[in-house]
């Protein structure tokens, strides 16, 4: 069976970068494209040439689009007018397609696999992988991914290449489009990073008032551990304390409004989609 031809666009860029080096030693026969002078830079010290578009697209199996949300309509313009019939367009990210502003045709499959980089509870034999936050090197992940249009062949061949690209990957997991922007922005971003912001600024706060910086940061970091582990049954029955109970009772109020799962609703994640895009 032949290699299939994959051509990356935004090959030097921040995320192309990464999947530049997990695809150039793979079973696909890769081309590259970048238009920026430092992604060409990049590109280089890879030993990686940059190809030109129309030479390497109407060849191209697969189109991976790893180019920024508010890009993706220009490029996408750009660059599908001139795909082959029943390729496949892979895209990093649900957002431009829940927007609609990604160039489409009926012609071609289009699939979203985005990664979840690997979980604080993943157990990793080495340092090396144990220092791997952002995954995609050497520590495990998983991978969303969704077949917005094509067939059951074309979602295998989607979630073969998010393997390759995002490994080492221990789990694929088939979602919706709609169900994607649930998790990415709502959950992760609107919710998870905004919380998660509010608590660094609060151990900036107790150190501002006395409380040595290392002793806090230890403090808090082993406090999250044990937190999460409880909240999300890593400890079959353990429980928060009784205190911390009515701490949470107390303060829920304080610093959630009542409404706050309203940003999980379709209006509200339509607009988080569109600041994106914007």
């Amino acid at each position: 069976m032949s290699k299939k031809n994959i051509v990356l666009a935004g090959a030097g860029g921040k995320m192309g970068l990464r999947l530049t080096r997990n695809l150039k030693n793979s079973d696909y026969d890769m081309t590259y494209l970048e238009v920026s002078e430092v992604g060409k830079q990049n590109l280089a010290k890879e030993g990686i040439q940059v190809s030109e578009m129309l030479t390497v697209v109407p060849d191209a199996d697969i189109i991976i689009l790893a180019v920024p949300d508010r890009l993706l309509n220009a490029v996408s313009s750009e660059i599908l007018p001139h795909a082959k019939k029943n390729s496949m367009v892979f895209i990093l990210d649900p957002a431009a397609m829940l927007a609609k502003s990604l160039y489409m045709r009926d012609d071609l499959s289009y699939f979203i696999a985005h990664p979840s980089h690997p979980s604080v509870f993943n157990w990793e034999p080495t340092k090396e992988a144990s220092a791997d936050y952002f995954g995609g090197s050497t520590a495990k992940q998983a991978v969303v991914c969704a077949l917005v249009q094509g067939d059951d062949g074309d979602y295998q061949k989607g979630e073969d290449l998010a393997r390759a690209m995002y490994a080492p990957v221990h789990t694929c997991f088939h979602i919706t489009p709609k169900e994607m922007g649930l998790l990415e922005p709502a959950l992760v971003e609107t919710l998870a990073s905004t919380c998660l912001t509010i608590v660094r600024e609060g151990l900036d706060e107790v150190v501002r008032r006395g409380v040595p910086y290392e002793a806090a940061r230890e403090f808090l970091m082993g406090h999250l551990n044990i937190q999460l582990a409880v909240l999300f049954g890593e400890l079959p029955g353990a429980v928060f304390s009784d205190a911390a109970n009515k701490a949470i009772v107390r303060a829920r109020p304080i610093l959630f409004k009542d409404d706050w799962k309203n940003i999980f609703e379709d209006d509200n994640v339509n607009e988080q989609i569109r600041d994106i895009i914007q």
